[in-house]
Order: structure tokens, then C-alpha cells, then sequence
């Protein structure tokens, strides 16, 4: 008899655990062509874009530098932890601070592959939602900046941003593999062009996946196992005012505690927006990517204990803000959703337009991946956590002189990096701008 029970309780559990697997491999495979072709187009948008530009474009906090920050923002990789790390190499040097963290917000909440996986997953309002609430928290942040930021505040962060704590991503903030020279177009279609991107596109996969993952399981694991009235009990669904208040106030601590951030909120979102939460919870609790305990660990490292706090506070209260602003703009032009459909649904896999797309851009990921194996991405990827500072540095050769060098047919013994032909070195090393291997120099290509 025990035995029976025991097997009719291992039954269930490996039953319920296959559930939660399908749902989440089902949600994987709605979105998996959209989060190939958002990558892609970050790492497009990233290889045509400078990072050592941003400090000499965010000297101080007036309403321009702070947009510019955001379209800069929008430009970078999803990927919180490299947001953060980029943001702190920014401000060590000389960028406003709080420009540094407009960029920050920026570029996990304005980008276009978190917009797509909103559309598809959520609809549009939500996409929507996120390009008219992000530029509402980040100018809400500046102000609050302007008005409770001390210099001394912004100094003690300066001094221990100066020791250089070792964070998350280092050294994927700190690579710049930018092509620059002609249009957009020839930039981005030129070899140089190719192998940004697909660095780029293997580096953010690399940086982000465990955060999609986690999400995904999360999300599976909720939607099957959390009855729906635990839900609407917790959101206060059957107090509609005290919902769309309550909302944005729990979202970022949610998200808080999910450990979950970037793109893998979403599939999070979606289940808690099908479980009552209202418009602008959702909003606020997608926002709060740059909340979660480990980040806040991170700024500790960064900043200091106090001046943690200080951005934990007023991050929550930017959050806070936006979601009940967006709540309270949308529900009066209507664009509110009546219907809670969002897709958390079970594996499904045929022959529809989701699958060919999804082989599609499969294949796009394969050739990026040949191209990025080819390129000496391998050892780039091996050094993206670590600080700028650990990495080996080759020696520098003067361009006029690398160049005379080669038109005299020398180049016997040198090593050049294929982003940047400028770095050259007298032995094997890696590029200080975007980390790739330095290949021996064959001049005869180079002529």
C-alpha cells in the first residue's frame, strides 16, 4: 500500500513538473524567432554605434544629455548586468551621473527586442506601455535626481566606482567592436560590419540566456502549479480601484524577488497580467529589472552601501510612478486591454506561420555563430566577465608607423586586431577596444 501511494506521488509530481516544462517550452517557441531577430537587430544597432563616444556626449544632467542618453541607451545591449557595468565605466570617465543612469534605464527598457516580446506575448498596448513609461521614469528619475542628489553624494560614488569592484560583465560593457567610416548600410554589410554583429548577437545570447531561461520555467512553474484565485486574491481583483493602485506598488517587489531580469521578466508579466494584476502593475514590474537582488549587490560593490540605498529608493519610486502614470494615461484613451489572453500556453508546435519563422531565423543563427567561430570569438567570449583591467593588453604601434611598415612589406611577427587594424602588437594578445584575439598580420591582404 505505501508503495502504491508513493509511486501515485512520484506520478504526480514528475506530472505536475512535465506540465510546467510544456508550458514553458510552449512560450519558448512562440517567442524564439522574435528573440532571434531582436538580438540581431541590437547587434546591428550596436556595431553602428560608438561607446566611446557616450562620455564626451552625457557631460551633465540638462533635459538634452539625458535624451541623448536614452537614444543611447536603446542602441546597447538588453542585458542588465552589462547595462549596469557600462553605466559605471561611463561615470569613472567623466560622464554626469545622473545621465550614466538614464542610459542604464535606457537600455533594458527601451529596446527593441524587449518591444517585440511584449507585442507578441502581451499585444501591443504593452509595447506601447513600455516606449511612452520608460521615457515617464527616467525624466521623473532625473528630476528627483536634480532635486535629493548631493555633491558629496555623487562624489562618495565616484570614489568607490574608482576601485573598481568587480561586478557582473565587465568586460562585455567594455568592449567596443563599432564599425565606423561611411553610411549605415556599409557599415553594417561590410566583413567588419558582419563580424560586429555576430559578435554581438553571440555575446548578448551568452550574457542573457540564463535570465530567459530562468523566466521561462518560472513563468511554466506558476502557470501550473498557482490557482488563478491565489492570484486574484493578491492583486485585488474584486477592489478595481485599489487594484490599479496596488498594482504598480507590489510589481517591482515581485520583480524583486523573481531574481529574473530583462527579456525574462516578460514571460513572468504574462502570467501575472492573466492573473489580475492590473495594466500598470505590469508596467512597473517589468521596469523593476534593474531592482533585483542581485543588481542591488551589484550597486553595493559599485557605489557604496548608502548610495545603493539611495538608487534602490528612488528606482522604486521612478517605477512606481511610471506604472500608475501609464495606468491612469491609458485607461482614460482607452487602450487599456478588456481581455487577459496573454499566450502562456502549452507545446504546440506545427506547421503555422510561428514554425517557419522560427526555422527561419534558426538558420540566422547559425550562420551568425559560423561567422563569430571564425572571427575569434571564442576567446573573446571567455574574457567577457572579466574587468578591462584583467585582460592582457598588447603593445601599441603607432598607425603611421604600422602603415609605413606595411608598404615597406615588413609585418613579419605582428598581430592585428580584425576590428581594429590600428591595434597592433609585436606578439599574440587581445584588442584593449573589443577584446578579440590579435590574428598574425598577412600583408598581403592589406595591400
Amino acid at each position: 500500500m505505501r508503495r502504491a501511494l508513493g509511486l501515485l506521488a512520484a506520478a504526480s509530481v514528475l506530472g505536475a513538473l512535465a506540465h510546467a516544462l510544456n508550458i514553458a517550452f510552449g512560450m519558448t517557441w512562440e517567442i524564439l524567432w522574435a528573440l532571434v531577430l531582436g538580438f540581431a537587430l541590437s547587434g546591428a544597432v550596436q556595431a553602428g554605434v560608438s561607446k566611446s563616444e557616450m562620455t564626451r556626449l552625457l557631460p551633465d544632467d540638462s533635459p538634452r544629455t539625458i535624451a541623448v542618453a536614452c537614444g543611447l541607451g536603446a542602441a546597447s545591449s538588453s542585458c542588465s548586468y552589462a547595462a549596469v557595468a557600462l553605466a559605471r565605466s561611463i561615470f569613472r570617465k567623466g560622464a554626469n551621473f545622473t545621465a550614466a543612469m538614464a542610459f542604464e534605464f535606457a537600455s533594458t527598457n527601451l529596446v527593441i527586442e524587449l518591444g517585440i516580446i511584449l507585442w507578441l506575448l502581451m499585444g501591443w498596448q504593452f509595447t506601447l506601455a513600455e516606449f511612452v513609461g520608460g521615457p515617464i521614469m527616467i525624466a521623473f528619475l532625473a528630476l528627483v535626481f536634480r532635486r535629493t542628489l548631493t555633491p558629496q553624494r555623487v562624489e562618495e560614488a565616484r570614489v568607490q566606482a574608482d576601485r573598481g569592484l568587480v561586478g557582473s560583465m565587465e568586460g562585455h560593457a567594455a568592449m567596443d567592436m563599432s564599425v565606423t567610416g561611411g553610411s549605415i548600410l556599409e557599415r553594417l554589410t561590410s566583413p567588419r560590419g558582419f563580424t560586429a554583429i555576430s559578435h554581438y548577437y553571440v555575446m548578448d545570447w551568452a550574457s542573457i540566456w540564463k535570465d530567459i531561461a530562468g523566466g521561462l520555467l518560472i513563468a511554466g512553474a506558476l502557470a501550473a502549479w498557482v490557482p488563478e484565485s491565489f492570484w486574484q486574491s493578491f492583486f485585488l481583483v474584486d477592489h478595481p480601484l485599489l487594484a490599479k493602485l496596488w498594482g504598480p506598488l507590489i510589481g517591482p517587489i515581485v520583480a524583486m524577488l523573481s531574481f529574473v531580469c530583462s527579456i525574462g521578466n516578460v514571460p513572468l508579466a504574462a502570467v501575472l497580467w492573466n492573473g489580475g494584476i492590473s495594466f500598470g502593475g505590469v508596467v512597473s514590474f517589468i521596469f523593476a529589472d534593474l531592482i533585483v537582488l542581485p543588481i542591488l549587490n551589484i550597486y553595493r560593490k559599485y557605489y557604496g552601501p548608502r548610495v545603493s540605498l539611495y538608487l534602490l529608493v528612488t528606482f522604486y519610486a521612478a517605477m512606481v510612478v511610471a506604472g500608475l502614470m501609464v495606468e491612469t494615461l491609458f485607461g482614460l484613451l482607452g487602450l487599456v486591454p478588456d481581455q487577459r489572453n496573454a499566450k502562456v500556453v502549452e507545446t504546440s508546435v506545427t506547421w503555422n506561420y510561428t514554425t517557419f519563422l522560427n526555422i527561419a531565423f534558426l538558420v540566422l543563427t547559425v550562420v551568425l555563430i559560423v561567422r563569430f567561430l571564425k572571427t575569434g570569438g571564442p576567446a573573446m567570449l571567455r574574457m567577457m566577465g572579466r574587468p578591462p583591467e584583467d585582460q592582457p593588453q598588447p603593445h601599441h604601434v603607432d598607425e603611421h608607423v604600422a602603415q609605413d611598415s606595411l608598404e615597406a612589406g615588413a609585418g613579419d611577427g605582428e598581430y592585428v586586431c580584425p576590428m581594429h587594424p590600428d591595434v597592433v602588437s609585436s606578439g599574440p594578445g587581445s584588442c584593449p577596444k573589443c577584446g578579440m584575439a590579435l590574428q598574425p598580420r598577412d600583408p598581403s591582404k592589406e595591400k
